[in-house]
């Protein structure tokens, strides 16, 4: 399997929040709310990963809960692959 770098999950994040009009902050301590990245958005980038990668990532609702800002989201998503 291959692993995406942090930097290209934050890119494939950004194309995630352009398609919806949005811009994703170069401040990985911004808010997901306040910045408008929702959990649909999250699966979207999920999704994304998963084509990139070549792989399925197996992630829980309790752990997403947890997701609070978009350094949170990139943390998250580089540990589900080194799982």
């Amino acid at each position: 399997m291959a692993e995406l770098t942090r930097e290209q999950i934050r890119d494939l994040m950004g194309a995630v929040m352009k398609a919806q009009g949005k811009a994703l902050p170069g401040d990985d301590e911004a808010d997901l709310r306040e910045i408008g990245f929702r959990s649909l958005d999250f699966s979207e980038l999920a999704l994304r990963v998963e084509d990139e990668i070549g792989d399925e990532l197996n992630f829980d609702a309790p752990g997403l809960r947890q997701i609070a800002k978009v350094r949170d989201v990139l943390d998250f998503i580089e540990q589900l692959q080194s799982a």
